[in-house]
């Protein structure tokens, strides 16, 4: 993500020499030596990375030459926005391997360069690239035009891309620019017609490290602008002055133009906007729509990078037999890759840029007269469109590949519908619209979409997930607004209609919180342009980008129709329908290794309203099992079923579990709830299924859920990631290290979290290595070591079968009367303990008789006069763990490993002597029964390896 700024004073278009170069930067730290590194028939490239001092702030440099001979034309390639000067050191290497000097340097507050962030402000990071470009001036390895003047080009995406148009328009040495994904007016892309875009403001805050790193009148302005919900006219004007847009009519170089189209921050229209600017003032202009862009996409970096350097062969080289391309050029999907489900691209262009206007054609639409809607108090729910900063992930991608993932609520947006499309149309541009609004509040906020809709109104599809907001202000009295809509190249198929959404909120954006109820109606047609001149491929494709789609497509079916037939070739097992996981004999083999195992033949059972702690040592193959349980890996052995479901990746039945792995990602400027709802959204499952309020009630946020996550603690923070989890309530929870770097109080929240969950007839797993809180919050165990299960059941059994005794007192006892219990004959110690006495059992070497497994549960003898149970040394010895008979028993989880859950007969043994001689003592013994903790338990089960 890039983003760079500039203001309208003109202070540094005044001639510079050689002299004022080197007053003016000084050197404070350089690389001793150049690295050469070498390319196979390329040019080796020398590097040396050093720090210039520029009007009192450090700038972190690196400079990339040939080693010809000779002087070069230079290149300044600057970096997008939260990055630094080595995102962007590999295109640096490449142009300096084809001739070029390359200076590469971090912004101000960004890597390792001091000061604050201005936007690109000109007096602090344009100034500083006049002053970088002095220094080239002094290099003896740069071509000159003339003394003090460098042949020098300015490229970049984003932030990067905008410091490529400012420096073109504030120092007349540059000779050429390409600028990437960027923006014309920076005002106009976060505030585009009126509306906060409030989204991307917070996610450029944050990624610039806080509002205290950038300059305080920005900060400021954030800040005001944040709290009000629009902007004002002094936040405008900052932005106006920060942006290319103010020294547009300066711009007289040659300009390739790079936009994105899956771009919610900066759309087609700004590279519109500069295309007009910039040729305007009879500069060569050529404009690129990629596929990229912020929201995701491919970002064809390859064929991007190659127009760059042919664009600078051409301009700063001087070879004017370099092909620079079209002068307009689109890439368009063209099916899907079968190998890696990627999209196929191809080419199309133009002669001259067409401009988002046109071959307009117009569209009617139906619906009634006049429609209206709520914008509902809080603007919530808000509807989705594009998912701001998911980057590669992005929802724009999917929407290019026909999938619709955007979200209107019923009752906040009025439609409009075409009839059904009789031939393909393309849209290539901005769609318009008239229509009336009229709203109950004087100000009206509404977002225009247009929805491409297939035959029986099935999965619409946003193109590339964008809207178009629009501020009516006097919308009391009713007002005429044309809408101008977000600028595509989408083909609508035959048969398909066109969808007009005027919605109320939108996620992205700032909507007036006080509810208000708008009314809508169309006046005139939908105009769409369709540039009849974009039609000739940019260049020739080889055969097999045509017929392997199709091949594709036919082995795609293939996979299909068997991995159904593999699906229901494992039918549901009835009998588990009920039972919420049943592993049998799993096992996964390392990758390239036929007997090394992560995990290895393991059984076990978990039933409902169990929280089963998973523990073992690092290494000992759990989160192996986690990742197959929720079918993101195969195993090579065994099977999981859930609720009877054999799983595997995309099993439905994955439906009804939730996980949370540690470290869940939220955007820190939007609220606990707005984080939730967002999430929700992007599953594409209906609002009612969320069950928002139980799991935010079980998570117990309470009035935090209203604040901004960044405000949260951590142990907020991982129970707002807890109710994550449980959105939809599956009956499956799967919990990684939910307690990591809680204090004490906030466990105790999680462990209680857990408790309350599992409470209501749901299943709790949880992986954890706070051995003393699982013991707390768990109610059965799986332990695992070295891929293998070593113990299952009970906390209870598995911690009850050591040889250390807890002797439950029914009234305290005086210290003499504890040292007579250490002294009896096969005790090693008594200490106090909370609710009576420790006894640890002294070793016991020899052979035992067999004996029934210990269990005291004393039989009833009064002790003075207290009515308190205590044991008869005549009574039989019940056993400690549950019966067979116990239900509790019965769900246990089940074990195949050798370790006995009793205890050995010889403690058993000693405990029954134990409890004789305490009677004879007259202790007040209320209860006898096994005491160990489950570290003690885990370690002698593991051998101590933890």
């Amino acid at each position: 993500m890039d983003l760079r700024l500039p203001t309208p004073r003109d202070l540094l278009r005044r001639p510079r020499r050689v002299l004022a170069a080197g007053a003016a930067i000084a050197v404070l730290a350089a690389a001793g030596t150049w690295t050469a590194v070498a390319s196979d028939e390329k040019t080796p490239v020398h590097r040396t990375d050093q720090t210039m001092a520029i009007d009192g702030v450090r700038i972190d440099t690196s400079y990339f030459t040939p080693t010809t001979a000779g002087r070069h034309p230079a290149v300044l390639l600057a970096h997008g926005f939260g990055g630094n000067k080595n995102d962007v050191r590999q295109q640096a290497q490449n142009l300096a391997e084809d001739g070029y000097a390359v200076l590469t340097w971090s912004a101000r507050g960004f890597g390792r360069s001091t000061g604050k962030i201005g936007l690109n402000d000109p007096n602090g990071e344009v100034k500083d690239v006049s002053k970088l470009i002095d220094w080239l001036a002094e290099q003896p390895d740069v071509q000159l035009d003339k003394p003090g003047d460098p042949r020098v080009g300015v490229a970049g995406a984003s932030y990067g891309g905008a410091i490529s148009l400012l420096a073109a328009g504030y120092d007349s040495r540059v000779d050429a620019i390409a600028p990437a994904i960027t923006y014309w007016n920076l005002a106009d892309a976060l505030f585009p017609n009126g509306v906060f875009k409030k989204l991307w403001a917070g996610i450029f805050v944050n990624s610039g490290g806080g509002c205290d790193n950038f300059q305080p009148e920005l900060c400021r302005m954030y800040e005001r602008v944040a709290e009000a919900g629009k902007p004002d006219a002094q936040a405008r004007a900052l932005l106006d002055a920060r942006s290319p847009s103010a020294v547009g009519t300066r711009i007289k170089v040659p300009t390739l133009l790079l936009q994105g189209q899956t771009d919610s921050l900066f759309p087609l229209g700004q590279a519109d906007a500069a295309a007009k600017a910039i040729r305007a003032g009879g500069a060569p202009v050529d404009v690129d729509w990629i596929a990229g862009g912020h929201d995701g996409g491919d970002m064809e970096t390859g064929r991007v990078q190659s127009r760059v350097r042919a664009w600078f062969d051409r301009y700063l080289k001087d070879d004017k037999a370099t092909d620079t391309g079209p002068a307009f050029r689109v890439t368009r999907t063209g099916g899907v890759d079968s190998t890696d489900g990627a999209a196929l691209l191809r080419g199309a262009s133009a002669d001259s840029y067409p401009g988002l206007e046109s071959g307009q054609k117009s569209i009617e639409l139906t619906g009634r007269r006049e429609q209206r809607f709520d914008n509902p108090a809080g603007a919530s729910p808000p509807a989705v469109s594009a998912l701001p900063g998911l980057g590669g992930g992005g929802l724009a991608q999917l929407s290019s590949l026909g999938v619709g993932v955007s979200l209107d609520f019923p009752g906040q947006y009025a439609k409009f519908e075409s009839a059904p499309v009789g031939s393909g149309l393309r849209i290539t541009g901005s769609p318009t619209v008239t229509v009336h609004v009229k709203s109950t509040s004087d100000d009206a906020v509404l977002f225009g979409k247009v929805y491409d809709v297939g035959p029986g109104g099935a999965s619409p599809v946003l193109p590339s997930q964008l809207v178009t907001p629009i501020r009516v202000e006097g919308a009391k009295a009713g007002k005429d607004v044309t809408i101008t809509l977000p600028a595509v190249d989408h083909e609508i198929e035959q048969g398909h209609r066109l969808r007009l959404v005027l919605a109320s909120t939108d996620l992205g954006y700032a909507s007036p919180t006080a509810p208000a109820t708008y009314t809508v109606s169309l006046k005139g047609d939908l105009k769409v342009p369709t540039a009849p001149g974009v039609t000739t491929a940019a260049a020739p494709l080889p055969s097999w980008v045509w017929w392997l789609p199709l091949v594709g497509a036919v082995i795609a079916l293939a996979l299909l129709l068997s991995g159904r037939r593999r699906t229901t070739s494992v039918p549901p097992d009835p009998a588990l329908a009920e039972v919420p996981l049943q592993i049998t004999d799993l096992s996964k083999r390392y990758a390239r290794s036929a007997d090394r195992y992560a995990v290895r033949d393991v059984s076990f059972r978990v039933e409902k309203g169990q929280v089963l702690g998973l523990l073992g040592p690092n290494g000992a193959g759990k989160t192996t099992t986690l990742r197959m349980l929720m079918g993101l890996i195969k195993p090579d052995a065994g099977e999981i079923r859930v609720f009877g479901h054999a799983i595997r990746p995309g099993a439905p039945v994955l439906s009804r579990v939730g996980a949370f792995v540690e470290g869940a990602g939220f955007l820190p400027h939007l609220s606990g709830r707005e984080n939730l709802e967002l999430y929700w959204a992007a599953t594409g499952r209906p609002i009612e299924d969320a069950h928002l309020d139980e799991a935010l009630e079980i998570a117990g946020l309470g009035d935090a859920l209203a604040r901004a996550v960044r405000t949260y603690s951590q142990g907020m923070r991982q129970r707002l990631a807890i109710a994550q989890a449980m959105l939809g309530l599956p009956d499956l929870l799967i919990l990684d290290e939910p307690t990591n770097g809680l204090d004490p109080p906030q466990i105790r929240e999680m462990r209680e979290v857990m408790i309350r969950y599992a409470a209501a007839g749901r299943t709790v797993i949880v992986s954890s290595h706070l051995l003393a809180e699982v013991e707390q919050s768990c109610t059965h165990l799986v332990v695992m070591d070295r891929g293998r299960l070593v113990q299952a059941g009970p906390v209870g059994e598995i911690i009850g079968s050591g040889d250390t005794l807890l002797v439950g007192l029914a009234s305290a006892i005086a210290d003499p009367l504890v040292e007579k219990v250490a002294a009896l004959p096969g005790v090693e110690s008594a200490v106090r303990a909370d609710g009576g006495l420790l006894v640890r059992l002294a070793p016991d070497d020899t052979p035992s008789p067999e004996v029934e497994p210990l269990a005291v549960v004393v039989p009833h003898r009064e002790v003075n006069g207290t009515g308190v149970a205590v044991a008869d040394e005549h009574a039989p010895v019940p056993q400690s763990g549950p019966s067979p008979s116990d239900p509790s028993h019965s769900n246990a989880p089940h074990s195949n490993a050798p370790h006995s859950n009793a205890p050995s007969a010889s403690n058993a043994s000693a405990a029954a002597r134990l409890l004789v001689e305490l009677v004879r003592l007259d202790i007040p013994v209320a209860s006898l029964g096994p005491h160990r903790r489950l570290e003690d338990a885990f370690l002698t089960l593991i051998g101590g390896s933890a």
